[in-house]
């Protein structure tokens, strides 16, 4: 049975017969458990602590139902039978084996039994044998790797659901299938039960048993069997006493685990593995004993220097052995089989030598070593033939190997050494040129030089081979030459390699700066790359930076006053009066560097100094001693001490000695104004003082450092008199060389740039002069920082200062108080300025009283003009009524009186006033009003014509009528007086506000320009035309409503790509083929396509003309006879051409049938051939019908006894239709013919009889039919022979009239009409009125008077003031110097010139210019000056005129030429219009004659002839075109 089984698992029979020599073999089979007690184990057995009692529930019929368990000591079936351990399951095949088995514990669910074995075995089946009940549950399991993962075999239970839930209970498909099944698991038998597992179930066929899923399904070293649940009885549910469990445990008789040696057909025995036992009988062994060259436990390998072939396991009588390697070298001492060698070579060989001795290498042995070569003259085999390499490790590639051997053809020479790509030398043991650091860790041998090829000498790459170091230009410095040397910058290509930075020695901390873009270190706010520009913002001072006025120092014996009358041109707010021993003290505590400084002293004398300031003493007052340590420490007294003059004819002066100043220290400067020569008598000299303190140059670093560069700017600066600049208060255009030194100068001083700290509300902006930092200052502002107002001007603020504007003659001085503005008035002056007279007064400073009739308190100060009259008057002298009063209010006359409101209709105030003014008739004593504009009546109680309103109520208002100026102003009815709605709208305008067209006009209503709609009949729909000539359109844009696809503002052509205005109904899509056309568009009239060559028809679908076929694949041309056609276009489809008639044929090259003779000489047959033509015609019709019905039979299988009869009518009725076929028939052909009908009617009458009895009602059917054919036959006959009738000719002509001919006759009489309408309106132009020309004539006209009427009136003002002047010029001539003066200036001619505001004979102002006249003065001279103003004036007006007289001129000169243009396009329209009407008479004569021939054609005996029909047809065709091309050219 083993046998069997074994058999099964391998998939054949073994030939033991032949052992292992001839093929595959077998160890035998046995129990894996026969000596293997130790590695049996269970989890629990009874009696292994104490004795424990049990029952056994098969003896409960028994008298001895409980026995006692003890396994403390060893079975011994004599003398301890009691012992129940795991060994007694193993099979002995002795006498007591039921009287051994193993137990667990009472009442213990979960125990396992586990078996481990020494090594790998194969598995085939189990069983177990119990002495109890078997499990109500249990599994078997297996590891493969020694108990490190357990995988399960077989779950088995009562009831798998509950016990293994998720556990397929199916059957097994596959033999690695997992599943639970339950026969093993029943309660019965209660003893010697049975349980059952192999592994690989018999049921399911094995294709491949080595195949690696099933060796891994029969391998185990670790076998378990788990038992999960006990079958009870139920009572231990119920009764939870020990005793009742004492019934209840595992026991088992027998366990069998068979398996063997697995050698894979290698073996037929097994040896025990080292360590166990050989002497137990029965034992089967773990470790094959291998034949077929194999070794291994499992002869799983192929034995030494048996790896030519890959291992595989010997299968029936192929054993598959392994394969010695004849061609291994004897240097080897071992191999292996690689299945890449055995690919490589086609499945020959895959053996491998190991260990191969002498240096060799390879499969064989039979090349060098890495690291060695072979010696060309030694042979292989020779100890000495691997030579070692002489390369250096580091250099080469592969830490030294060289070239195994010498080939040519791959490029090798035996012991050359691979250099890495950076390395050379025989050695490899060099860097190349332009690489360093030979390493063995580099991949490429050495490093690139990395040299920057713009710092090194020549641009080379080259380095130092050892260290890497570069050879670099001169500024250059680095390993790399990729840095410049301090100071420098923008490493390139240059000589030099670098560039200095040439920081600015102020502007830069140092002169470092950055090496990619040369930026230096730039001190507070200084910017640009050499650190020689300031910030937005900023500024660099001027020399003369530290400035000091004389009028802001504290005064001894000084006082502080403006200078009347002087020039804008030096700075402060005032001259100082310093009168001999007078002092001056400048408090200086703002000293930005400690250095020497040169002090500048700037002086202006306000009177003339005729002679020098003789002494001057100056003292510089420090704050303490100084210590000899500070910058200053070598000053002494004495240079504190100082003395100076001040020259008479200079504006400066600077002190020979300079002055040490230190940062952070207060001084004072004190002047003392000593002698004056010679001395100044009765005036104290007035000085304008300010001192500065300028650095001296001499004395910084910068020009005094002993270096070249110091040197250069010291001379620089000594050479341009860069400090000449500053000493003057009017400095000249500092030069940018100079501007360079003093922003360095400053830099250093201030370090860094100053703020500008412009003011908010005196500066513009926040931005000042980089040079010096002034200002940009508002109006009437002065300081650097415009901080403050400039002498004569008040209320610093926003906008600036505001000048005093103190007059000369009321004020005391010029200047004004700083905040509010107030002059010092001179006693009687009044106001803010001092400019004006006391209240009731005019005229300052000649002060009057006001002039006011008592009707006001006050008047203008200057023209004493009134103001606020009272009582309703109004008029500079308040001497006449108010506006919407009347009466005489000047004071002293009879008649005066007060103002009395104007009753227009009620007075100013009531509500209902509409009157500008009105006066009282002198006559009548009526008063008069004169009305506002849109009122009317003697009380203007009524609204004008063009308003409306109800002005007779309060509140009540005549307003314009909203008609957009469309009506008749003059018309009272024009609008509705009370509503304002418009009832007679003018120039085609309708709607209450006249505001639109009317319906068929369009425009703007609101400029007069609404037109007439002009649209196309034929574009336009018909619901939106009452006429052909009265459309509808849309009333603002003039867009009429188009037809489908018509397009344009008159709906006049077609959109595009489509064609056919002229059908009325819209136009149709051209429908170009769009691969045959050239472009989508076809001819607006006739729908032509433009096609390319090779293709015609409309659309450009078919081929060109005379061609035919489909044009998208061939085109052919047509082979018609010429004699013979109709028209040389055949038929575009089938080719066939259009023939004359009496010719037929494809070509048209032969007789047509009816017609004899010799082609093309065809001549008409006799009569009689229409008869026979008839009989022939119904026989073929007849002869169809019945050889239809013949195939009809045959198909329906009721042909059988009557096949041969039909044959014989198909064969006649083949003769008949080949006679009939032949058109032109002889006589023996037709006697012939009838003798076969004849004979085929008897035929067809015997067939019918017969068919009949077959049929019946069929045959019945089938003369019907017959019948009604002959019937249909006769009347196709007398429908091919007859030809259209008077009534469709006329019908087709009726259509061709309407259709055709209208679209030409609308177009040609909308033209007609267009080019009538233009000649009216050119005719209209000139000959009716008004018109366009006729108002160029008006407005010319127009223009001449109004120069007419201007040129009188400036002519008769011009005379009028030459008179006025020549008496004055008289009355002057009589008059003496005082009242000359008087009349001339306005003042007495005996006032002195200081009192006399408006001056007189002699009288100078203070800027030397003759003074006469002026403001409020009467005299002559003002009124000239108001004649010269009034003059020009006049002159400006009449230039005015003349410009507007020249724009008009312009504009008639434009209407005219407008009007030629009119003219000529008039003139154009109806030479075209002309042009038309030829044309279309030329048309109607044409129609006449078409019309004439359609009659004759009717009359004619000949109108059958379809020949004649396409010939017409073609005729009306062709006048189509000619039409259609007339509608194109109108």
């Amino acid at each position: 049975m083993l046998v069997c089984a074994l058999a099964a698992v391998v998939g054949q029979e073994p030939d033991h017969s032949h052992g292992c020599a001839h093929g595959s073999c077998y160890p035998a089979t046995g129990d894996l458990l026969v000596g293997r007690e130790k590695n049996l184990k269970a989890s629990s057995t009874c009696g292994m602590r104490r004795k424990e009692p049990y029952c056994i529930v098969s003896h409960l019929q028994d008298e001895k139902k409980c026995f006692d368990c003890d396994s403390r000591r060893p079975y011994d079936p004599v003398y301890n039978t009691i012992n129940h351990r795991i060994e007694n399951v193993i099979t002995t095949f002795k006498p007591h084996r039921k009287k051994s088995w193993w137990q667990s514990e009472n009442g213990k669910s979960d125990v396992y039994i586990q078996l481990d074995l020494e090594a790998e075995f194969h598995f085939t089946h189990l069983i177990m044998t119990f002495k109890t009940f078997r499990p109500a549950a249990m599994l078997i399991e297996r590891s493969a790797d020694f108990g490190r993962t357990w995988q399960i075999y077989r779950y088995f239970a009562h009831d798998c659901a509950a016990a293994f839930p998720g556990v397929s209970q199916g059957s097994l498909h596959n033999i690695n299938d997992v599943i639970c099944e339950s026969r093993y698991s029943d309660i019965e038998p209660s003893t010697e039960g049975e349980v059952i597992y192999r592994v690989l179930d018999p049921a399911i066929r094995i294709e491949d048993p080595y195949s690696p899923n099933i060796q891994n399904q029969l391998k185990i070293t670790n076998l378990r069997v788990n038992f999960t649940k006990l079958h009870t009885l139920g009572d231990n549910l119920l009764d939870p006493r020990a005793e009742i469990k004492e019934k209840y445990y595992y026991a088992i008789y027998e366990l069998v685990v068979r398996g063997n040696c697995f050698c894979y057909g290698h073996a037929s025995e097994c040896a025990p593995i080292d360590g166990i036992r050989d002497d137990i009988e029965g034992m089967v062994h773990g470790r094959c004993v291998c034949n077929h060259n194999t070794k291994g436990l499992n002869c799983e390998q192929c034995d030494d220097f048996h790896n030519d072939l890959p291992w595989r396991p010997a299968e029936g009588r192929n054993t598959n052995a392994c394969k010695s390697d004849v061609t291994v070298m004897a240097t080897r001492t071992a191999c292996h089989f690689d299945m890449a060698v055995y690919l490589a070579t086609g499945n020959i060989s895959g053996g491998v030598c190991d260990d191969c001795q002498h240096n060799t290498m390879g499969r064989n042995c039979e090349m060098c070593k890495p690291f060695y070569y072979k010696d060309p003259i030694k042979d292989i085999r020779d100890p000495r033939v691997c030579i070692a390499c002489d390369c250096d490790p580091d250099g080469s590639q592969n830490g030294g190997m060289c070239d195994s051997h010498t080939d040519a053809s791959l490029g090798m020479v035996g012991g050359q050494c691979r250099c890495k790509a950076n390395v050379e030398g025989p050695r490899c043991d060099k860097c190349k040129t332009g690489f360093f650091g030979l390493s063995a860790d580099n991949p490429q041998g050495c490093q690139p030089c990395w040299c920057d090829h713009r710092g090194t000498v020549s641009g080379s790459s080259q380095c130092d081979p050892v260290s890497g170091d570069c050879f670099c230009k001169r500024l250059v410095t680095g390993r790399s030459c990729d840095q410049c040397l301090p100071e420098h910058w923008a490493l390139s290509h240059d000589l030099n390699g670098c560039r200095s930075c040439e920081c600015d020695i102020g502007g830069a901390l140092d002169n470092h700066c950055s090496m990619e873009n040369g930026q230096c270190r730039c001190r507070s706010h200084m910017t640009g790359r050499q650190c020689t520009q300031v910030e937005s913002g900023y500024f660099f001072m001027a020399l003369d930076h530290l400035l000091y006025e004389a009028e802001l120092a504290k005064m001894g014996q000084v006082s502080q006053e403006h200078q009347t009358g002087r020039p804008a041109t030096w700075t402060g707010i005032g001259f100082a009066r310093a009168p001999e021993g007078g002092t001056l003290e400048f408090h200086i505590n703002n000293i930005p560097y400690s250095m020497e400084y040169d002090l500048l002293i700037r002086y202006e004398s306000q009177v003339c100094m005729p002679r020098d300031w003789e002494e001057v003493q100056i003292r510089v007052i420090r704050p303490g001693p100084i210590p000899t340590s500070s910058p200053c420490g070598n000053t002494i007294p004495d240079d504190d001490r100082l003395t100076i003059s001040l020259p008479a004819g200079a504006r400066f002066v600077v002190l020979s000695q300079p002055v040490c100043l230190e940062r952070g220290e207060a001084y004072t400067i004190l002047f003392i104004l000593h002698s004056h020569l010679p001395p100044l008598l009765f005036i104290n000299p007035v000085l304008n003082l300010q001192i500065a303190f300028m650095p001296r140059h001499s004395s910084m670093e910068m020009f005094n450092s002993g270096d070249p560069a110091s040197n250069v700017r010291r001379q620089t600066y000594e050479r341009y008199r860069c400090h000449e600049g500053a000493k003057s208060v009017t400095r000249p255009l500092m030069s940018d060389t100079c501007a360079k030194l003093i922003t360095s100068m400053s830099a250093i001083i201030n370090d860094g740039a100053l703020s500008c700290n412009c003011d908010l509300q005196g500066s513009i902006s926040s931005l000042c002069d980089v040079r010096g930092g002034q200002c940009r200052c508002k109006p009437n502002v002065i300081g650097r920082r415009c901080d403050q107002c400039a002498p004569g001007t008040y209320g610093f603020g926003p906008s600036g200062c505001v000048a005093c504007g103190c007059s000369l003659e009321g004020s005391v001085t010029r200047l004004c108080d700083k905040f509010t503005g107030q002059c010092q008035c001179r006693p009687g002056a009044f106001g803010q300025r001092c400019d004006g007279c006391q209240l009731g007064h005019w005229g300052f400073p000649s002060c009057r009283p006001c002039q006011c009739n008592g009707h006001a308190d006050q008047c203008d100060q200057r023209t004493g003009a009134c103001i606020n009259c009272r009582d309703n008057t109004g008029g500079d002298k308040c001497d006449r009524c108010a506006n919407g009063y009347y009466g005489n209010p000047v004071l002293g006359i009879a008649s005066s009186g007060q103002c009395r409101p104007c009753p227009c209709p009620d007075g100013p105030n009531s509500g209902r006033h509409f009157a500008a003014s009105c006066y009282q008739d002198s006559r009548n004593r009526q008063i008069i009003c004169n009305c506002n504009q849109g009122y009317t009546g003697a009380r203007c109680e009524e609204c004008a014509p063009g308003y409306y309103g109800n002005p007779s109520q309060p509140g009540g208002r005549c307003q314009p009528c909203q008609c957009n100026n469309n009506i008749d102003m003059s018309d009272m009815d024009a609008c509705d007086r009370q509503t304002g709605e418009c009832r007679k709208c003018l120039y085609n305008t309708e709607g209450p506000n006249c505001g639109i067209c009317k319906s068929g006009y369009f425009g703007d209503a609101s400029r007069r320009n609404c037109r007439k709609c002009t649209c196309n009949f034929l574009g336009t729909e018909r619901s939106q035309c009452m006429e052909r000539e009265d459309c509808v359109c849309q009333r603002t844009t003039g867009q009429c409503q188009c037809l489908p696809n018509v397009i344009g503002l008159t709906c006049d052509h077609c959109a595009p790509n489509h064609w056919n205005l002229a059908s009325g109904r819209g136009c149709e899509p051209c429908g170009c083929d769009p691969n045959n056309s050239v472009t989508s568009s076809c001819n607006e009239f006739t729908g032509q396509c433009q096609c390319r060559d090779g293709f015609g028809g409309k659309t450009c679908t078919d081929c060109q003309e005379n061609y035919w076929g489909d044009p998208r694949t061939q085109c052919r041309a047509c082979d018609c006879d010429w004699r013979g056609i109709e028209t040389s276009q055949c038929n575009r489809v089938t080719g066939h051409c259009v023939c004359q008639q009496g010719v037929s044929g494809v070509r048209c090259d032969q007789c047509a049938r009816g017609f004899s003779g010799q082609f093309p000489n065809c001549q008409p047959c006799h009569q009689c051939f229409g008869d026979w033509d008839r009989i022939v015609q119904d026989l073929a019709v007849r002869t169809k019908a019945l050889a239809e019905r013949a195939h009809e039979i045959q198909t329906t299988g009721l042909t059988g006894a009557y096949e041969k009869a039909f044959r014989d009518l198909e064969e006649k009725l083949a003769q008949a239709q080949g006679i009939v076929n032949a058109r032109n028939a002889t006589a023996a052909a037709v006697a012939t013919l009838m003798e076969l009908i004849e004979d085929l009617r008897a035929q067809i009458g015997e067939t019918t009889d017969t068919l009949n009895r077959l049929e019946g009602d069929l045959t019945i059917v089938q003369d019907s039919n017959s019948e009604a054919s002959k019937e249909l036959s006769a009347l196709e006959r007398e429908a091919r022979e007859l030809n259209l009738t008077s009534e469709q000719l006329h019908h087709q002509l009726d259509i061709l009239k309407n259709s055709n001919f209208l679209g030409a006759y609308d177009s040609i009489r909308s033209s007609y009409n267009k080019s009538r309408d233009a000649e009216r309106r050119a005719n209209e132009s000139t000959t009716t009125r008004p018109s366009t020309v006729s108002q160029s004539a008006d407005t010319r006209r127009r223009t001449e008077r109004l120069i007419a009427a201007k040129k009188d009136d400036f002519n008769r003002k011009n005379a009028a003031n030459k008179r006025a002047l020549g008496d004055l010029n008289t009355r002057a001539q009589g008059l003496d110097i005082k009242k000359i003066n008087e009349k001339v200036c306005g003042a007495p001619g005996d006032a002195p010139c200081g009192e006399s505001p408006c001056g007189g004979a002699g009288c100078r102002d203070d800027e030397g210019n003759r003074h006469c006249g002026g403001l409020n003065c009467n005299g002559a001279v003002a009124v000239a000056d108001n004649a010269l103003e009034r003059a020009k004036h006049a002159e400006k007006e009449l230039s005015k005129a003349m410009a507007e007289v020249e724009g008009l001129f312009t504009k008639v000169a434009e209407a005219k030429t407008k009007a030629e243009e009119a003219k000529s396009k008039a003139q154009a329209a109806l030479d075209k219009a002309t042009a038309t009407k030829n044309k279309v008479e030329r048309s109607n004569n044409d129609l006449r004659d078409l019309i004439k021939q359609i009659r004759d054609f009717l009359t004619r005996e000949s109108l059958r002839n379809s020949h004649n029909s396409v010939f017409i047809l073609s005729k009306i065709t062709h006048f189509h075109h000619h039409y259609v091309v007339v509608k194109a050219s109108c």
